[in-house]
């Protein structure tokens, strides 16, 4: 339809006052592991796709499924034999994690009753996989993810096949990100480039919020590539995506060395090489790189801040008082699905409505931004402040309609951000736009983890242009921490 003029009721709201919380949370340099652990974080380290073919090792230990098998106690990286033994011991010293490997000839599953299935777990780690997973196990991939699981995505050059099979992992991770039975469309938001670097130090990006990079393990600054690759990042097809540290001379959505992203409920992080997970020991016979214990680079900081985010764990490290962090799961905003009318959040006004011109997604009122058909700016905010040590996650459901008839120019945005206290942008979630208009609602969701511990807003900025409207309509907000 052409431009319409809506009624607006009501003015702009109050927002709900609340103070910074400024929680402290001991952090420890390089491999430090966190005073006291919260809860225990199950993973589980992929061992059935050839992860130990050819020189590769890649294995926490060679006692499987359960490492405490080989040595129920280990304090050092030689107390389990396998190039990922580091990592696996420094978790195990946390008391925060159980860990078991999926042993060879096994297969992954999801739903099942075997002491392995992903059902039974909070990640999984792929240790540079190299054979093709089945469409099976695909399926069961991606469904854990989509309902809450951590995927942990170790690749390595183009042409490692090192068990001579046709695949590598780049190879096998694009197939398990285009080929599956769950969401073929880009789900995670990058691809695994197909290139062979010989070397680098990829540098991480400034963000002190980002809990990876500035996590109970350590703070990340480099890491290394002794022949890896990339990836190339999509934002379009997932906004969620994140590239945390990147090849030197490359940035925004190319050359990505390590990027992270969300899927459904769960979390994804992708590192381009396996030499920075690999301590320099494991079975005889292998030529094993050292790169956990690299001076230059901060591995181990990087692989254990990712698995204790992928796990939901983030910030749960004990306090400088030797205390936990625990977290209780609740549901943070106020008049989330706008019942209450023109409450808590602060709005144009008008924006908060039960008018009968557009259709709320549950009860009688939603959020109605733009559709006016003349330039126009609406506006619609709250302030939450999230609790340290949960894992936080936004959804919301948007509807878009639109009379503009082009299919390539968006001239209509609607802008999801987060604010810090002083109105300043720290992220662009997501923007949509009249390209997105489409039949009903969908729900989109957001990982809002790294901001554990601050008081931030949620703002929709819609902005419309002066010929044809576009409307965003938003219903049934949630921001569920837990």
């Amino acid at each position: 339809m052409l431009g319409r003029k809506r009624s607006r009721r009501g003015g702009t709201t109050a927002l709900a006052g609340a103070a910074l919380l400024l929680t402290s949370v001991a952090v420890q340099a390089g491999t430090g592991t966190p005073a006291h652990a919260a809860t225990t974080h199950r993973i589980l380290f992929d061992n059935a796709h050839a992860e130990t073919a050819g020189n590769a090792d890649w294995i926490i230990s060679t006692s499987q499924p359960d490492p405490l098998g080989q040595d129920s106690s280990p304090s050092a990286e030689t107390d389990w034999t396998g190039a990922l033994s580091s990592w696996g011991v420094a978790l195990q010293k946390t008391g925060g994690y159980s860990l078991k490997t999926l042993p060879s000839g096994s297969s992954l599953g999801y739903g099942g009753t075997s002491a392995t299935d992903l059902s039974n777990f909070d990640t999984l780690v792929l240790p540079e996989p190299n054979t093709l997973f089945t469409s099976a196990e695909k399926t069961a991939i991606m469904n854990f993810v989509k309902n809450g699981g951590g995927l942990f995505m170790i690749s390595d050059h183009t042409g490692a096949d090192r068990n001579n099979d046709g695949y590598d992992a780049v190879e096998i991770f694009n197939d398990l990100m285009t080929n599956n039975s769950v969401d073929s469309t880009d789900p995670f938001g990058f691809s695994v480039d197909s290139l062979s670097i010989g070397s680098d130090h990829p540098a991480a990006i400034s963000d002190g919020t980002d809990p990876v990079l500035h996590g109970s393990f350590g703070t990340v600054t480099k890491s290394l590539i002794a022949s890896g690759t990339t990836a190339t990042l999509k934002p379009a097809d997932n906004p969620g995506v994140k590239g945390l540290l990147y090849r030197t001379g490359y940035s925004g959505n190319t050359g990505a060395f390590f990027a992270t992203s969300t899927f459904g409920s769960g979390r994804v992080a992708f590192w381009g090489d396996s030499s920075p997970v690999d301590d320099g020991t494991g079975q005889s016979g292998n030529t094993l790189y050292d790169g956990w214990n690299d001076t230059t680079a901060t591995n181990a900081a990087l692989a254990l801040n990712a698995t204790e985010w992928l796990s939901g764990a983030s910030g749960t490290g004990g306090g400088t008082g030797g205390g936990s962090t625990t977290c209780t799961a609740a549901q943070l905003l106020g008049n989330n699905g706008f019942e209450s009318g023109g409450t808590v959040w602060t709005s144009t006004s008008g924006v908060i409505t039960n008018s009968t011109g557009k259709a709320a997604r549950s009860g009688s009122y939603y959020a109605w931004l733009d559709g006016n058909g003349v330039a126009t700016t609406d506006t619609l905010s709250q302030s939450v402040a999230l609790p340290s040590g949960c894992a936080a996650r936004l959804t919301f459901q948007l509807h878009v309609d639109t009379a503009e008839t082009t299919t390539s120019t968006a001239y209509d945005t609607l802008k999801v951000q987060i604010l810090n206290g002083s109105g300043t942008v720290l992220r662009t979630l997501a923007t949509y736009s009249n390209l997105d208009a489409a039949t009903g609602y969908t729900q989109r969701a957001f990982d809002l983890g790294g901001y554990a511990g601050q008081t931030v807003t949620l703002k929709f900025t819609g902005t419309e242009g002066s010929k044809y409207q576009t409307s965003f309509v938003v219903d049934d907000t949630a921001l569920d921490v837990s």
